[in-house]
């Protein structure tokens, strides 16, 4: 995802999950036929250094799960000051709980 009308559509009239570390929004599109996935991790979350740690790790997870994603549908993925404090293991078990609160898994 790249622009903000993309995110702000996705946010907007997704459905939202959320976990103690992060929020997902998850939008379904018919007309699409290619996944997107966007993050969001705001000065909230710590420095830059920090949230760019945070937002690599999101990607990584985010990476092994495309395949599970319906094709077609929009994810934004939306950091909370708790994922800079989270392990790895921790923060999968959160961005699994949520996608499949919100239909994506």
């Amino acid at each position: 995802m790249r622009t903000n009308e993309d995110f702000r559509q996705t946010i907007r009239f997704g459905k939202r999950s959320a976990s103690s570390s992060l929020v997902a929004h998850v939008a379904l599109s018919q007309g699409a036929s290619e996944t997107t996935v966007g993050f969001v991790v705001s000065k909230a979350v710590g420095p830059a250094v920090v949230r760019n740690r945070v937002k690599r790790r999101l990607r990584h997870l985010m990476r092994d799960r495309l395949d599970a994603l319906p094709s077609g549908c929009r994810v934004v993925i939306r950091a909370l000051p708790r994922a800079e404090r989270e392990t790895a293991s921790s923060l999968a078990r959160d961005l699994d709980a949520a996608l499949s609160r919100s239909g994506a898994l």
